[in-house]
């Protein structure tokens, strides 16, 4: 099977306020279903901030929470782990009281190097999602991955677990 060195892609999405947001990564240079060559998508390193990169998202006195996913299919909210579509998913949830930040939790839910083979894609389009429960005092806030892929031949028993896992 054919691998090429690994590289990255950088991609990221500004959440609206309180309704699902997405944004599309272009793959097509890396993926030609009909040449049989795929991405392997092995690590993603995710994050949620604050516009300014420097503040933890957060709301006065309140319960904030954002989450972003990176799916195949373009979605209209966040998906359960059931969807076929999903590669990668995580959470950021901030407690506030009193002007403080009480508690945080930032969780990496779902990640290709989870897998022991990463996660094979063989769309030329995948979507990066966020949503959040209420708008962030600081502004807009944004995920933010890096991907670190491969582009591999699709091998028969590839395409048959492709086939058999998502798309």
């Amino acid at each position: 099977m054919a691998r090429s060195d690994s590289f990255f892609i950088r991609a990221s999405v500004t959440g609206n306020g309180t309704t699902y947001a997405e944004s599309s990564i272009d793959l097509g240079a890396f993926v030609d279903a009909l040449g049989k060559s795929v991405l392997r998508i092995h690590n993603v390193q995710a994050r949620i901030v604050d516009a300014d990169q420097l503040s933890t998202p957060s709301k006065d006195n309140t319960n904030y929470f954002a989450g972003f996913q990176l799916l195949t299919q373009t979605q209209s909210a966040l998906v359960p782990f059931t969807e076929r579509s999903l590669i990668a998913a995580g959470t950021l949830s901030v407690g506030e009281a009193n002007g403080t930040i009480m508690a945080m939790t930032e969780t990496n839910d779902l990640m290709p190097q989870d897998f022991n083979n990463g996660y094979l894609v063989a769309v030329d389009t995948v979507f990066l999602g966020i949503d959040q429960n209420i708008a962030s005092d600081l502004g807009e806030v944004q995920a933010q991955l890096i991907l670190e892929c491969t582009v591999e031949t699709l091998s028969q028993s590839a395409a048959m677990a492709l086939a058999l896992s998502q798309q």
